[in-house]
């Protein structure tokens, strides 16, 4: 899992969107990106500032690599944490392609 919060400069933030979407699309079409969005503050109205990515990977390392390619942490307009999880209940029984907008069922 990746935290990512905004440096504090707005307009990178803003200026590297288009890219950082393109890569996060990117992401998932190779199968890496599982979820990403943000994340709501403590009264769970406002979606602005920390952003929550889950990778797919073999390796924390190999996590690291594909959150440090992201662009919004190569150009600095954002800093990230990264944490594993692991998983250990719940189900998937459907594939939903956020950003390629499909859905596979298993």
């Amino acid at each position: 899992m990746v935290f990512s919060t905004p440096m504090g400069d707005e307009a990178k933030v803003q200026e590297m969107l288009p890219e950082h979407l393109a890569y996060q699309a990117e992401q998932e079409s190779l199968g890496t990106l599982f979820l990403a969005g943000p994340i709501s503050d403590i009264s769970g109205e406002w979606m602005q500032g920390i952003g929550l990515i889950i990778y797919r990977a073999a390796s924390f390392e190999e996590a690291k690599i594909i959150a440090d390619a992201d662009p919004m942490h190569r150009s600095g307009a954002r800093s990230y944490v990264m944490r594993r999880w692991l998983i250990n209940e719940g189900s998937m029984t459907l594939c939903v392609g956020l950003s390629a907008q499909s859905v596979d069922f298993a």
